[in-house]
């Protein structure tokens, strides 16, 4: 283990060319400029490339494809822990969705702020038609933009002359992506089209180079994949299209991208996990990738990955949840939780100990259980395991599985031992309910029903007293405010179509998306 005196350069302000999209990895025809903040950063340990008897049980092959560059990645890099808002799922590296969310008092009401349409798209697919609106996880991101850059936006006629440096970017099942004025809710850019539709959470690179990261979610054209924006120039700057060495044919990218130090990592519902380099000129080239599989299958990754340090933690849709050292790709530990997991791995650290939080659906048992686990972070062992009964609901040609799709939610406050999750039962109808676990112990502090199920990610609030209140919402379109200590629903009003998706967070408001055409922003009041 080495000990690393770190610089963490922020790269703001920068300016990146481009070329038309082709199927190559990276095109530019320009040269930034940049501007470096150097932040100095405490001394962070390199975790250990040693893996876990539990590594044992996944075969994997690591591909370089340039061996020129150094593939460590810095241990001590948090490129978003200075970054003007959230701007990938959950907001941050360990996927932790501590969005700083405040409030005054015990807030009673939800205000609708603005709503904000998008177009619809009604192509018959072969998996049938996606409309609008915004499906799972499909949670936007909120940006606040230096005043330099903004201007630079206005100049170059990418961005309305009207537009506040505050502003939310969502992708769309109606395959666009769209760019609205947190303040006014007024489209800030016109839209950037997606070709198909976008199912994920996007992600906006964190140094503010102006890239945008969107994985395609639904294949109604091809090409079929992984695209890189420039919101410099408004274009399509790479296209990552099938992979033909791919261990599974399905190229979806559900999972939102995540860069650390130099490196951006992009899960794959291919069965592989694509380590790109992004380059000074703000283009990416492929690094290294990992194929693996685990009991002769391989499956794909619709999760988001979670960083702490220099390891990845990946859960899949046939229940694994690997811990990946980034620099080699080399599996460190692989734990079990024996069904589709598709909820994104959170890290915690806990009194000096870091931590990862998974869960489980109940999709091949039919009826059985949902997994939900607490594991050491360094060595895959489980501190704690819970399961809650439930089951899979088919309905016509559909089938709705059981269980969690939501992440976990970290209490804050005076909910700081505990951790919460929406969890989808099929018990009594299309039920569900949000249920806080102690941390220490893994006990079900309590669980209360919802009007409906929910694969939303539920989020947090603080008020001036430390006491914390929880926004959820549920596939009827109902949102609700509850009492995270106690489990008491304050407030519950329905408001839009179906919220699979996640909210995002600023102040006393979230912006959320609806399935169907609808954004909205409210406040908690």
């Amino acid at each position: 283990m080495r000990y690393l005196p770190v610089l963490t350069a922020a790269i703001i302000l920068s300016s990146c060319g481009h070329r038309s999209s082709g199927s190559s990895d990276s095109m530019t025809d320009s040269v930034a400029d940049q501007t470096l903040a150097e932040i100095p950063e405490p001394i962070v340990s390199e975790l250990p490339d040693t893996p876990q008897p539990t590594a044992a049980d996944v075969t994997f092959r690591v591909i370089v494809k340039d061996s020129t560059v150094s593939a460590e990645v810095d241990p001590a890099s948090d490129l978003y822990s200075t970054a003007p808002g959230a701007l990938t799922f959950r907001g941050n590296l360990r996927r932790d969705a501590d969005f700083g969310g405040r409030v005054k008092g015990r807030p009673e009401k939800i205000v609708t702020e603005w709503v904000f349409e998008t177009a619809t798209d009604d192509r018959d697919t072969d998996y049938g038609r996606w409309g609008g609106g915004t499906g799972w996880t499909g949670q936007p991101l909120y940006v606040e933009w230096p005043a330099e850059l903004l201007e630079r936006f206005k100049q170059a006629g990418v961005m309305s002359s009207e537009a506040s440096p505050r502003e939310i970017i969502v992708g769309s099942l109606a395959s666009e992506v769209y760019f609205i004025d947190y303040e006014t809710g007024k489209a800030s850019r016109r839209p950037l089209p997606t070709t198909n539709p976008i199912k994920g959470t996007v992600s906006l690179d964190p140094t503010l180079n102006g890239n945008l990261y969107v994985g395609q979610g639904v294949p109604a054209e091809q090409p079929f994949g992984a695209m890189t924006f420039s919101l410099q120039t408004h274009t399509l700057t790479s296209m990552f299209d099938r992979d033909p060495g791919a261990e599974r044919g399905w190229g979806a990218y559900d999972s939102s991208a995540i860069r650390t130090g130099r490196f951006l990592f992009r899960p794959g519902e291919n069965g592989t996990l694509y380590k790109w380099l992004v380059e000074p000129d703000c283009t990416t080239r492929l690094h290294s990738l990992l194929r693996y599989r685990v009991g002769g299958s391989a499956p794909g990754m619709e999760a988001s990955m979670s960083v702490y340090r220099n390891y990845g933690y990946v859960a899949d849709n046939h229940g694994n949840i690997l811990c990946i050292n980034l620099s080699t790709l080399r599996p460190i530990w692989h734990y079990a939780t024996g069904d589709d997991s598709d909820a994104t791995p959170v890290v915690t650290e806990e009194d000096g100990r870091a931590y990862v939080y998974v869960c489980s659906e109940i999709d091949r048992q039919g009826e059985g259980t949902a997994l939900f686990a607490k594991l050491d972070a360094l060595t895959g062992k489980p501190v704690w395991e819970r399961r809650i009964e439930g089951q899979r609901a088919d309905v016509d040609e559909k089938h709705f599985d059981g269980g969690f799709y939501a992440s976990p939610l970290p209490g804050q406050g005076n909910a700081s031992g505990l951790i919460f999750a929406n969890c989808v039962l099929n018990t009594d109808g299309r039920n569900g309910q949000l249920m806080a676990f102690d941390r220490a112990t893994g006990a079900t502090r309590w669980a209360t029903p919802l009007s409906y199920y929910s694969w939303s990610s539920p989020v947090g609030f603080l008020n001036e007293d430390n006491e914390m209140f929880i926004l959820t919402g549920d596939c009827a379109g109902n949102l609700y405010i509850v009492d995270a200590a106690t489990g008491r629903i304050i407030t519950r009003r329905r408001v839009g179509n179906n919220f699979e998706s996640s909210p995002v967070v600023t102040g006393n408001t979230a912006v959320v998306g609806s399935r169907g055409q609808t954004i909205y922003k409210v406040s908690l009041q």
